[in-house]
C-alpha cells in the first residue's frame, strides 16, 4: 500500500523519528503556540511534508468503505518496557521480540505511546485517548496500529501500571514486571486501514495505519493522570483529500 510516497516518504523513514529528529538537532516542536501544530512545517526544512504533504494523519474515519482487508497477526510478548517521557507523551520501548504481521509482511514491535485526545475521530468525534503501537519492517516502513481508550468502570490494569511508572517530568523508569501490551488490543469491532503519516515531525508519509473502531476501558483516573502530564498531545484532524479508508 506504500509504494506512492516519493520524495516525501524519503525525508525520514526513522521508527522512532521524533527523538532521532531532536538528536539530529531538529528544530523544537509542540502542540501549542508559537512552535504549534499549525507551524511544524515552517520549523525545520526536515518538517516540510507536515505542511505539504497530501497524506497526511491524523483523519477523521467516516465514510469508510467496506472492504475485505489482509489479516492482522499481532504477537507483542510481555516484557517489563521501559517507561519514556519524552516531553510530548508518555512511551514504553519496546525490547526486541514483538511483531505485527498484516498479510505477507512483517514488522518488529519498536513502542507505543499514548495521545490525549485521540488523534483520529469517528464521525467527527475525538474519544478521550489513543495508543498508538509502532512498527518497522526492514527498510523502514511503518505500520502504527491505533486503539481508542475510553473511560469505563473496569479500567485496564496494563494503563494503570504505565501511568504509576510514568515519570512526570522528562526522563524514564522501568516496569519492575513484566506487562502483557496486547490487553489494550479490541476483543471485537471494525478496523479501518488507510495510507498515512506520522502525526509528529516531520510527518513522513510512510505508515499503513490499522485503527481499531472499538474502544478500549480505561479507568478514568488513569486518563487524568496522564492529562496532568500532557493536558493536550493530539495533532488537529487533517484532510484526507483522494484517500479512502478501508473497514473490514
Amino acid at each position: 500500500m506504500l509504494n506512492r510516497r516519493g520524495f516525501l516518504a524519503g525525508m525520514m523513514a526513522c521508527p522512532i523519528c521524533a527523538r532521532a529528529a531532536r538528536a539530529e538537532g531538529a528544530a523544537h516542536w509542540e502542540y501549542d503556540g508559537a512552535k504549534g501544530a499549525e507551524k511544524w512545517g515552517e520549523l525545520d526544512p526536515t518538517f516540510r511534508a507536515c505542511a505539504v504533504g497530501s497524506e497526511q494523519s491524523p483523519i477523521d474515519l467516516a465514510d469508510a468503505v467496506a472492504a475485505k482487508l489482509d489479516h492482522v497477526e499481532i504477537d507483542w510478548k510481555p516484557q517489563a518496557f521501559e517507561i519514556v517521557n519524552n516531553g510530548h507523551t508518555i512511551q514504553a520501548n519496546a525490547a526486541p521480540g514483538s511483531s505485527l504481521k498484516i498479510g505477507k509482511q512483517s514488522y518488529a514491535l519498536k513502542q507505543f505511546h499514548f495521545h490525549t485526545p485521540s488523534e483520529h475521530a469517528l464521525e467527527g468525534k475525538r474519544l478521550a485517548m489513543e495508543t498508538h503501537f509502532v512498527h518497522a519492517d526492514a527498510n523502514g516502513r511503518l505500520a502504527v496500529v491505533g486503539v481508542f481508550l475510553a473511560a469505563g468502570a473496569a479500567g485496564n490494569a496494563a494503563l494503570t501500571r504505565i501511568m504509576k511508572a510514568a515519570p512526570a517530568q522528562p526522563g524514564s523508569a522501568k516496569l519492575d514486571a513484566p506487562l502483557d501490551a496486547e490487553t489494550f488490543v479490541p476483543s471485537k469491532g471494525a478496523l479501518y486501514r488507510y495510507e498515512g503519516s506520522l502525526t509528529t515531525p516531520p510527518c513522513s508519509e510512510i505508515v499503513d495505519w490499522n485503527v481499531f473502531a472499538e474502544p478500549v476501558a480505561v479507568a478514568q483516573a488513569d486518563i487524568d493522570a496522564f492529562k496532568q502530564i500532557f493536558p493536550n498531545n493530539a495533532r488537529p484532524l487533517q484532510p484526507r483529500n483522494r484517500r479512502f479508508v478501508l473497514e473490514e
